[in-house]
């Protein structure tokens, strides 16, 4: 079972044994997070009610949503995005710069048009390792081009259904949107589940859909690889465990679970003095959370440097890397469901280690010398992410709702052994799953959820599993949290799959509308038909992509 909330905190203000880490130097001061840095805040000022009345609804400010929203405008639908974000673009614009792509061939329509304008920018063709603020200014132009009106900071308080349809949402700041369709495209399907969609949290056991990498995997990747002791006094059970490890004994690889794989904030981090801002020391730094890598570092440290990316403008992407790094552990799994305050604090929790883990890296003397003096090299970016102080605003939500509908994508889809007959996008990542938890095994502490497998050829996406169940939420489609087993989402997660999806999702929506209004009824062949006009890549081999316009077209 995941480590409780509330065992973590005692856990976390334990005493800290001597010798057990070093302790920081007395003339560091701790940094208060900026204002601006916090995924939810509570409506304080007074707000002027609005009602919107709109084709489509679009909700969620991912790379998905302003995808979906920029094609029903050029379709000539009425359309409003609703972002709860404060930023459009998800984690395309939040750091995720380095991009996960699998195989570019399987990547078409607005998506890679974006990539084409991002390379624009660079004076290329395309671009697809970029800085963050770029990416913003191209969503930014995509937008106003399509006239897509947009509001920001809205988090979704309520549904209203109506004969099986959603007859209108309302957001925290009294927006009312009635709309013949509506999208959800944010990364943890709340719409969906104010829908009374079926929906899913955590890890299927293998038996459920005959696969072989869901559920429990303790496995070598990303591994904790050599013998540190979990509790907070070396080798002496009596003394508790650290902060993130799970108590209990370790189940059986294939169980299922509820546990979700982890987040982080994907850094944009420079070595440019007159660009760098060294790493902070946050308000709430707790020494206790470091003392696992403390005991890591003494096996080496050379794994700490995996991982820095290059992007353009002579920046680099961090991603986690290795056995503690980025990613807070078994920190997370209450997210997917949490309301908007329990998320806010999980949040800020994430952001304090993370930034913690940085500060540590570059200033403890407990960490070696020369590691110390190579992560003082680094530090985050003056000319990104300038509201909040360089941090990226956007955290790596991974993996949370999943909705379960007539078509579920798994293990068999991503191998071939299975082919949905009516795809509008490919997969093409393989699986990849970053861990779930910290485990004890024989008195050490292990990792155990990583999984990354991949070696097949891009695969369909069936239009059933971004849509909901026949005969559930009638008006409503679903290009993020899509019907797909842990495993399987693993391959899924990718932002250019979710900006496929997204244009699939409004083109559909759009005849839906055209049709009986019932999203699954739409007539595939003709939306096959539309979705390969557009550009979109629907199965593999793909014929080649044409060469991109001249500029300025």
């Amino acid at each position: 079972m995941p480590l409780h909330p509330l065992i973590v905190l005692s856990l976390a203000h334990a005493s800290v044994p001597p010798g057990s880490l070093a302790s920081p130097p007395a003339r560091e001061q701790a940094t208060p997070l900026p204002p601006s840095l916090h995924y939810w805040q509570p409506v304080r000022e007074r707000v002027i009610p609005e009602r919107l009345s709109v084709d489509l609804c679009v909700y969620g400010g991912t790379s998905s949503g302003v995808i979906a929203a920029v094609q029903a405008r050029r379709d000539g639908r009425t359309v409003v995005l609703v972002a709860p974000e404060a930023h459009l673009g998800g984690l395309t614009t939040g750091g995720l710069t380095w991009t996960d792509f699998g195989n570019k061939g399987a990547i078409g329509g607005l998506a890679r048009e974006f990539y084409r304008r991002v390379g624009r920018k660079y004076g290329a063709d395309e671009e697809w390792t970029f800085e963050p603020k770029v990416a913003e200014q191209a969503f930014q132009e995509m937008i106003g081009e399509a006239r897509v009106p947009v509001r920001l900071g809205h988090f979704l308080r309520s549904v209203r259904l109506q004969g099986g349809r959603i007859a209108a949402l309302t957001t925290e700041r009294e927006l009312t949107v009635s709309a013949r369709v509506f999208i959800d495209a944010t990364y943890e399907g709340d719409l969906m589940a104010k829908s009374k969609v079926t929906c899913t949290v955590g890890r299927e056991d293998c038996s459920v859909y005959d696969e072989t990498l869901n559920g429990v995997q303790l496995r070598d990747k990303h591994q904790i690889d050599h013998p540190v002791s979990p509790y907070v006094a070396e080798g002496d059970p009596k003394s508790g465990l650290l902060p993130g490890i799970s108590p209990g004994r370790l189940a059986p690889n294939c169980t299922g679970d509820r546990a979700v794989q982890a987040y982080c904030f994907r850094m944009t981090l420079t070595q440019d003095p007159e660009n760098r801002i060294p790493f902070p020391k946050p308000e709430g730094y707790d020494p206790r959370e470091y003392i696992l890598l403390s005991r890591y570092l003494r096996h080496g440290w050379d794994w700490v440097f995996g991982k820095f990316d290059p992007i353009r403008g002579g920046k680099v992407d961090k991603n986690n890397h290795g056995g503690i790094s980025t990613d807070f552990i078994g920190r997370n799994h209450a997210w997917p469901e949490a309301d908007y305050r329990t998320r806010e604090k999980l949040f800020r929790q994430h952001v304090v280690y993370q930034q913690g883990l940085m500060w540590f890296l570059a200033n403890d003397p407990g960490v070696p010398e020369e590691c110390r003096r190579r992560m003082s090299t680094w530090g985050l970016c003056r000319d990104e992410f300038t509201d909040t102080g360089g941090w990226p605003r956007q955290l790596y939500v991974r993996e949370a709702r999943r909705m379960v509908s007539d078509y579920v994508l798994t293990e068999h889809d991503c191998r071939g052994t299975r082919r949905a007959p009516d795809s509008v996008g490919l997969g093409s990542y393989g699986m990849d799953s970053h861990n779930c938890r910290r485990v004890v095994v024989d008195g050490m502490v292990k990792n155990e959820g990583d999984v990354q497998v991949g070696g097949f050829p891009p695969y369909p996406i069936s239009y059933r599993a971004i849509t909901p169940r026949r005969g559930e939420c009638a008006n409503l489609l679903v290009p993020v949290c899509v019907s797909s087993s842990h495993i399987a989402y693993g391959s899924v997660r990718m932002e250019p799959v979710f900006m496929v999806l997204g244009q699939s999702a409004a083109v559909a929506a759009g005849q839906a509308m055209d049709g009986d209004g019932i999203v699954q009824n739409v007539d595939y062949p003709k939306l096959r038909e539309r979705l390969l006009a557009l550009g979109q890549v629907l199965a593999w081999p793909a014929a080649p992509f044409p060469p991109p316009p001249e500029r300025g077209e």
